[in-house]
C-alpha cells in the first residue's frame, strides 16, 4: 500500500468530469487515495462584513442591513453548491477506479491550498480549462500556470475528455526536467505496460543525442517498450502533431523552463505546447 496521495482540482467548468476520470484512473494505477479539492474565492464564501462602522445616518441602515444579509445568503448557497460539486465529483471519481475519495472544501487562494506542504500529494491532477476559458480555445486556465509553477510533484493536465492511456510521448531535450521526468516514468506503477516513445525535435540540442540514449537505456531497464524518434520541426508543431499520428493517449514533458526574457520575447513553448495538444499533459518542474 502506498502512502501518496492523489489531489484532484474540481470546479464547475466542463473539465471537472475528466479531472475526476483521471484522477480515478490513476488511483487505481497507484493504488493511492483521492483528495477532490473545491476552492472557493474569497468573497464567494466569505461571512457578511460587519459595516456597522460605515453607518453614520439611519437612512442607510436598512440598505447594509439588506447587503449584509444578501452576502450571508450568497456565502450560504455558494459553500452548498460547492459540497454538492464534491459529492458529484466523489461518485465520478469511484466509478472511475479509486477505492478511497476525500473531499474538501476550502476559501481563499487555490494556489496555497493545493500546493501547501499539509496537501501536498504524489501528484495534481487540473484540468485544462477552468470556467471562464471553457469556450475560449486560445486560451488556458487562469490558475494553471501558477499550479504547475508552485507544485513539487508532476502535475496532470486533463485535456476536456478522458481516453485509456496506453502510450505515451515524452518531449526530450535533455535538460534536468525532462530526465525527472523519465526517472519518474521508469518507478512510477502508472506507466507500467505502457509503450514509451521519446522525441526530439531536430536540431537537436547540444549533448543532448547522449542523454536520449541513456533515458532509452533506463526505461528499457525498468522493463518498459521505449523506442526514441527525431521530429522535424519546432517542437510547438512537431509533438503535436506526432502525437496525433502515433496514437499516443499522454505528453510527458517539462514545464516552464526558459528564462523570462525568452518567454517575453517569444513566449512560453509550454503554453503553446499545452494549447496545441489534445491529449492530456504531464509537466514535471
Amino acid at each position: 500500500m502506498t502512502t501518496d496521495k492523489i489531489i484532484a482540482l474540481v470546479d464547475d467548468s466542463l473539465y471537472a468530469p475528466s479531472v475526476c476520470d483521471h484522477a480515478g484512473w490513476l488511483a487505481g494505477r497507484l493504488n493511492a487515495p483521492v483528495t477532490l479539492l473545491h476552492v472557493l474565492g474569497r468573497r464567494e464564501g466569505a461571512r457578511p462584513q460587519d459595516l456597522s462602522g460605515t453607518i453614520r445616518l439611519g437612512a442607510r441602515s436598512e440598505l447594509l442591513q439588506e447587503l449584509a444579509s444578501l452576502d450571508e445568503q450568497r456565502a450560504r448557497l455558494a459553500n452548498a453548491q460547492g459540497r454538492a460539486l464534491l459529492e458529484d465529483a466523489r461518485g465520478l471519481t469511484e466509478a472511475a477506479g479509486a477505492a478511497q475519495v476525500d473531499t474538501r472544501l476550502e476559501q481563499g487562494d487555490l494556489i496555497d491550498h493545493a500546493t501547501d506542504r499539509t496537501t501536498d500529494g504524489s501528484v495534481i491532477v487540473i484540468g485544462k480549462r477552468g470556467l471562464a476559458a471553457d469556450f475560449a480555445k486560445a486560451h488556458l486556465g487562469s490558475n494553471l500556470e501558477r499550479v504547475v509553477r508552485s507544485a513539487r510533484v508532476p502535475v496532470l493536465v486533463a485535456a476536456r475528455a478522458f481516453r485509456p492511456m496506453t502510450s505515451a510521448l515524452v518531449a526530450f531535450d535533455g535538460g534536468g526536467s525532462a530526465m525527472k521526468a523519465v526517472d519518474h516514468i521508469c518507478t512510477s506503477p502508472a506507466f507500467t505496460g505502457m509503450r514509451i516513445e521519446v522525441a526530439m525535435a531536430d536540431p537537436l540540442p547540444r549533448n543532448a543525442q547522449g542523454q536520449m540514449d541513456e533515458a532509452i537505456l533506463r526505461l528499457r531497464a525498468a522493463g518498459l517498450d521505449a523506442q526514441a524518434v527525431t521530429l522535424t520541426g519546432s517542437p510547438e508543431t512537431a509533438l503535436p502533431e506526432r502525437l496525433e499520428s502515433a496514437g499516443h493517449d499522454l505528453l510527458v514533458m517539462g514545464a516552464y523552463g526558459h528564462s523570462r526574457i525568452r518567454r517575453l520575447i517569444i513566449g512560453s513553448v509550454t503554453t503553446q505546447m499545452l494549447r496545441e495538444a489534445r491529449r492530456s499533459v504531464l509537466l514535471f518542474r
